[in-house]
């Protein structure tokens, strides 16, 4: 007996003297807005990217060949849209097993968050790949209309050794700004802040986690829109979660595309790591989580540290490529069928400085579609440009990017003008005379202020944008193309797509001035596919397009609108004239 328990005296000291020195790594990987960047390969430009999940993938499996430490691998949402690969997958081949999943799949996912470009592809869309995963969808913050529980899984428990680590996902609640309602039917976005709260806390009291981490396909500006961070269903409240939801350890975001890395200070006191791994799988977010056992408090202690590394460094994993390279050649062969034949180039780096080919195909596209007296578009790429010649798929989109449907809305002549007022506004330098340019350029002189997908200019109507004058007093329309008068009291039929049609930019609320609530009672009709098929198919019936400008509107004064135009040009492209 006493030999018994001298082994087992010995035996607890041993432990002790283990413990004490004991360390647990868990590698936390998290990648965001892939948007289909699955290949080393741009399908739209038909040459080589230099960031994609093939690379990402390498890096991965390094991190895993460490097997002295634990890795959890998520991704926080965004995949369904943005490459010709998802979209094919999407729309086009809807009997095979869908890419994504297959790819996310092989590399083993722990866990992901839905994000708003995966609701765009739609209930069979989104819906056929949750049943395909072999991991967790989630979106806390995503309730049923009929009885208020989550549509998507609200949260996991992945082990690691002796640890338990709770992920908790939440969508963006800004989708009903910018989908149409079939797209979710059945569904609606709740509070992020509020959510997290709930579910904090229900994790914490039945699942007692060592670790919590926050998966939110949300961004980190919370000011972005006009919006502040005391009202209901901010878009992008990472922060605002990991400063005022104590518990989070980790909060891994997205959405934005920026790349982001800080440490949050929250209510209690506790430090949170927040990463943010930008866009295309450009950047792996890796969160490093030490647990280290301290003896005097005979507990664990964390140290957290968190780096975004870039994958133009790593070479396509080669299993990868050829577990996908059927898809690789399918999807090739796909974007390289010929749409059309263009006369002349279309050059989308004009549309910022006057009416332009452009945007006249695609404001031609959607009065034919719609029957539309009045057309309202912006340049859905920054710097597209698609030169004379055979038209392929793989350029439609470039030419027009995401899968928008084309609504008919009913708005008030007063209405229309304050649209322009309020998409010249973003657009144009607020003293042009004195500040020596066109547009409006952030403080580093180099990059535009606004958005360039939220410069919407009309078509249907004749007018001018006076640059000399003040915000709300640029805009003076003088008629109709087809003849009629314009009168500010009369409702005109106008064609949008569905994003600027349910408040995206806020053109309609802000610019025009209708309430959020009053949107939908606007739409006169949809249609349910989405606008680029349109303009392919009109590509199609036109066999050879030639690009033209009707010159329904214009810059004033001209000679100084040119001027500075040209200035504008060359600082953003590189050339020396914006004719």
């Amino acid at each position: 007996m006493k030999k018994t328990l001298f082994f087992l005296f010995i035996g607890l000291l041993l432990l002790s003297a283990c413990k004490k020195h004991e360390t647990y790594v868990i590698n936390v990987l998290e990648t965001t807005d892939v948007h289909g960047q699955i290949f080393p390969y741009n399908f739209i430009r038909n040459d080589t990217a230099y960031h994609s999940l093939a690379q990402a993938y390498t890096y991965i499996k390094k991190v895993r060949s460490n097997t002295s430490q634990a890795t959890i691998l998520l991704d926080n949402g965004d995949i369904l849209q943005g490459d010709p690969t998802v979209y094919y997958y999407n729309f086009i081949d809807t009997t095979d097993e869908h890419i994504l999943s297959r790819v996310y799949n092989f590399m083993s996912y722990d866990a992901a968050t839905v994000g708003n470009h995966d609701i765009e592809a739609g209930h069979a869309v989104y819906d056929r790949l949750r049943k395909e995963f072999d991991f967790p969808w989630l979106s806390a913050n995503t309730v049923r209309t009929d009885n208020g529980k989550p549509y998507f899984t609200p949260y996991t428990i992945i082990k690691r050794g002796k640890f338990k680590i709770a992920i908790l996902g939440l969508t963006t609640p800004g989708i009903p700004h910018w989908l149409p309602k079939n797209l979710y039917s059945g569904m609606e976005f709740k509070d992020m802040i509020k959510t997290a709260r709930y579910w904090a806390k229900y994790i914490e009291t039945n699942e007692h986690p060592d670790i919590l981490i926050g998966l939110f396909h949300a961004g980190h500006d919370w000011t972005y829109d006009h919006e502040d961070s005391s009202q209901c269903c901010n878009e992008n409240a990472s922060l605002l979660v990991a400063k005022h939801v104590p518990g989070f350890d980790v909060v891994l975001i997205g959405h934005d595309h920026d790349k982001f890395m800080t440490y949050v200070v929250n209510d209690k006191g506790d430090s949170v790591l927040v990463l943010d791994p930008a866009s295309k799988a450009r950047f792996v977010g890796h969160a490093t989580i030490k647990m280290i056992w301290n003896s005097k408090k005979n507990c664990y202690v964390k140290h957290i540290a968190g780096q975004l590394v870039v994958t133009d460094s790593f070479k396509p994993d080669t299993d990868f490529m050829k577990e996908f390279w059927p898809d690789f050649m399918k999807i090739k062969k796909y974007v390289s069928d010929t749409v059309g034949f263009l006369s002349a180039p279309l050059d989308g780096r004009k549309a910022y400085f006057g009416d332009n080919a452009f945007l006249d195909l695609i404001h031609k596209v959607q009065l034919n579609v719609s029957k539309a007296q009045i057309s309202f578009a912006a340049p859905l790429r920054f710097n597209a440009v698609i030169p004379a010649g055979p038209i392929t798929v793989g350029q439609m989109f470039n030419l027009y990017k995401y899968e928008n449907m084309l609504y008919t809305m009913r708005l008030k002549g007063s209405e229309i003008k304050n649209y322009l007022e309020y998409s010249y506004g973003l657009w144009l330098d607020d003293n042009p005379q004195k500040d020596g340019h066109l547009l409006k350029f952030d403080k580093d002189g180099h990059r535009l202020k606004g958005r360039y997908y939220n410069f919407d200019s009309g078509e249907g109507i004749l007018y001018t944008v006076d640059i000399t004058k003040p915000q709300g007093q640029r805009i003076t329309i003088t008629g109709l193309t087809n003849g009629q008068p314009f009168d500010t009291a009369v409702y005109y039929t106008v064609a949008i797509n569905s994003y600027r049609g349910n408040g995206g930019g806020g053109h309609l609320t802000i610019g025009a001035h209708i309430p959020q609530d009053s949107l939908a009672s606007r739409v006169i009709k949809s249609t349910d596919k989405d606008i680029r098929l349109y303009i392919m198919q009109y590509l199609q019936k036109q066999k050879v397009y030639n690009p033209s400008v009707d010159n329904n509107w214009k810059f004033v004064p001209e000679k100084l609108a040119k001027k500075l135009g040209q200035k504008d040009y060359q600082i953003l492209f590189g050339n020396k004239s914006s004719n």
